[in-house]
Order: C-alpha cells, then structure tokens, then sequence
C-alpha cells in the first residue's frame, strides 16, 4: 500500500511538472511520494523486527538531528554577523536555531510541573513547527531539483536580475550572476540565436550609479557586444525586475519569452513570482559562497511563506487547535499526570 500511494504521488508530481514546473507544490508531491517509497524500500528490505527497530532509532535520532540543526544555525548566525554586519537578515538563522530549541524547553517545563496543559502548548507548539518544517523541506527539496535542470536554448531575452554594488563596483555575488548569463548567451550563440542581454537593478542610495549601468559594464567588458545590452534601471525588487523587463521588451516589440538569471537560493522564489506574474520564462542559478546560503534559503523560504500568509496561518491555527480540541473532548481528565 505504500508503495502504491507513494508511486501515485510520484506520478502526480510529474504531471505536474510537465505542465509547469514553477509550483511550490510540486515539492510537497515529490517530498511526500520520496517519503512513502523510501519508507516501503525499508520495509521491504527489512526481515524481523528490523522495521520496529529503524523506527524507533528514528524517534530516538529525530531530536538530537533537530538539537545538532539548531547548534549549526546558531553558528552560521554568528558566522554571519562576523562577516555581513547586524542585520534583521542575518538574524534569521541564529533565530530559527533558538526557535528550534523552543519545544524541548517546554518539553522540559512539562516534565517538571506535570502540568497537562504546558503539554497542550507544546504539543500545539510541535505541530505548527512540524507543519513549517515540512514547508521548508519541501521548498528546500524542489530548489535543489529545479536548480540542477540542465539549460535549455531557445530565450529570445536574458535577464540578469541585480543584486547590489560596493559604490559603482560589482562585488562577487553580483559577478556570479552576470558569468552565468555570458554561459547562457553562449549558449544561446552555439543554438544559432542572438537574444537580448538585460541589466535589471536600480539606483540605491549608497551606490555611485545604477546596478544595471555596472552591470552592463560588466558585460561588454567580457565580451558581449554592446549593442546586445540593455538596461532596465528603475527597479528596486525582483517583482519590479519582471515588470519592468516584460514592459520595456513590450515597448521593443520584442518576444517576452525569457531566461532569468538570479543566484542559485533564488531561483524557486524567482520561478514562482514569474508564473504568478503570468509571465513566460523560466529562472537559471549562479552559484553562491556557501557560508551565505543557509541564511539567503531561509530568507528565500519566509519570502514564500509570506506570499502565500493566508493558506499559512489557517493551516497553522488548525494545527494549533488540535490538541486543545483533544483536551477539551477529554475534559475529564486529570490536570495532573499521576492524579
């Protein structure tokens, strides 16, 4: 039965991956279809009590896998304090590795109080916790999935998607950016096209000219030829980058079917806001230093789970609701173990 449940996820996933690839949910398909088959092979392959015996190394490993994830994001935080400076972005690994720690403490508490309803709490605690971890592994599956799709020719536009300047000079993360579009446009150039290549940033205000400007700086200095070049300057977000591009290839009369060039932790975000934008391209990754990635991922990740609030806070407020509902159907029992 599981394998059969796990295959039909399976299938669902690549239905709907062939119709559009730029869905969240189809990490949800392809992470739920993964689990119930592995969980079959196991079983499967298992003879005795092996079963019982990896489930229940799996209970005992799942908190001390959680307590070693905490440690490391808590690391990585400070890592990047050090290097990026104090920032609320640079925060969120040091704070999702103290959130991480949250339930065991109320573990802890209920443990020495007895009371039922510190139980309650963490037992409502655990279940919005496992709801958004499952999101995150999820996003975390199907980004590494999508990031690894090889490219494929056929864009009549390459957008190179900004990512700030030291002054008016590119830093690495940017420059990353911009060698993985002259891959693409050569690319493009072996299969016998010549799309267009488009700077997409603004000015900041603590940058000498407009990211677009170095950008296409960049460019030409490496090779493309200027007359390929073509600035979108006005936009300050990724959402401005899309419309802005869509309209200034609309005022060219040119085809808006394009790649977007972001960095490799942006690319899912990148697609989904694409296809929610109704627009006709798909998103390739440059890669990026790996001490930035676990803090740019879950950066990428609350993006999306704010995108999608809604659906969010309604499944965990359900979630939550679930063991006060159990208490409240089994009012007589004890506030007390042991009573």
């Amino acid at each position: 039965m599981l394998l059969v449940v796990g295959l039909v996820l399976l299938g669902v996933f690549l239905l709907r991956f062939r119709k559009d690839r730029r869905r969240l949910s189809n990490g949800v398909f392809l992470l739920l279809g993964l689990a119930f088959t592995g969980v079959w092979l196991i079983g499967s392959g298992a003879k005795g009590d092996l079963p019982v015996v990896l489930a229940g190394l799996l209970v005992l490993l799942s908190p001390l896998l959680v307590l070693v994830l905490a440690g490391l994001l808590i690391v990585n935080g400070g890592q990047m304090i050090r290097r990026e400076g104090l920032r609320v972005a640079n925060l969120l690994p040091l704070g999702l590795g103290v959130a991480l720690l949250v339930p065991y403490v109320l573990l802890g508490v209920a443990i020495f109080t007895r009371d039922i309803w510190v139980v309650v709490i963490l037992a409502s605690v655990t279940m919005a916790v496992s709801y958004i971890g499952f999101l995150f592994a999820s996003f975390l599956l199907y980004s590494l999935f999508y990031g690894s799709l090889p490219y494929r020719p056929g864009m009549d536009a390459i957008v190179v998607h900004g990512a700030g300047l030291i002054g008016a000079r590119v830093p690495p993360l940017l420059a990353s950016r911009l060698d993985r579009a002259i891959e693409v446009y050569r690319a493009e150039l072996a299969a016998g096209r010549t799309p267009l290549l488009i700077a997409s940033g603004g000015k900041g205000s603590d940058e000498a000219v407009s990211e677009a400007a170095a950008m296409a700086g960049y460019l030409i200095e490496h090779g493309v030829p200027a007359d390929s070049v073509v600035l979108e300057d006005r936009s300050t977000t990724t959402r401005e980058n899309l419309l802005y591009t869509k309209q200034l290839l609309g005022e060219r009369g040119e085809s808006t079917r394009m790649v977007l060039v972001t960095s490799n932790f942006h690319i899912l975000r990148t697609a989904i806001l694409a296809r929610r934008l109704d627009l006709d391209a798909e998103v390739t990754g440059a890669r990026t230093a790996f001490y930035y990635l676990p803090s740019a991922i879950l950066r990428e990740f609350a993006a999306v789970v704010i995108a999608y609030k809604w659906i969010n806070v309604i499944a965990c407020l359900a979630l939550t609701a679930l063991p006060v509902l159990a208490l409240v159907l089994t009012r007589d029992m004890p506030h007390h173990y042991g009573d």
